[in-house]
């Protein structure tokens, strides 16, 4: 159940992370305010992979290609959905913006089930199903 304590504190973190965004984008530019927090996150990363002692597995991960082109893809997807999303917290409330990128949990659970045959439980359905509809009933409020 470890996964389920870091995931909570990854929810808890992402709401700060639209607070915090909100706060700081009211008369600046979204793109580049993405492109700051981006360095911000690189550096605080690259000081927990030096603190974790980890700095000597970078040159063995940077040889092995395949995890390199899709740690690449999913850097590019994450740098776009950053895009999109401080863009939208400019333009919107988070109240509505919030919720409407949780659909991203949706669209990876379909993705998990034609890419790797996850399977579902029912009840995991139903919860999956319950998202994309409270992202509906808060999109149009």
């Amino acid at each position: 159940m470890s996964w389920l304590v870091f995931a909570l504190l990854s929810a808890v973190s992402a709401a700060f992370v639209s607070i915090f965004g909100k706060m700081g984008l009211q008369n600046i530019d979204a793109n580049t305010a993405t492109a700051i927090r981006a360095i911000v996150m690189a550096v605080f990363l690259m000081g927990v992979v030096v603190f974790e002692g980890n700095i000597s597995k970078i040159p063995v991960i940077l040889q092995d290609k395949k995890a390199i082109l899709f740690i690449t893809l999913s850097g590019i997807a994450g740098a776009a959905s950053w895009l999109f999303y401080f863009f939208a917290l400019k333009l919107g409330k988070v109240s509505q913006v919030a919720p409407v990128d949780k659909l991203s949990v949706v669209i990876a659970t379909l993705l998990a089930i034609f890419i790797f045959g996850e399977k579902l439980s029912l009840l995991n359905g139903i919860g999956v199903a319950l998202i994309a509809v409270g992202v509906i009933l808060t999109a149009f409020h």
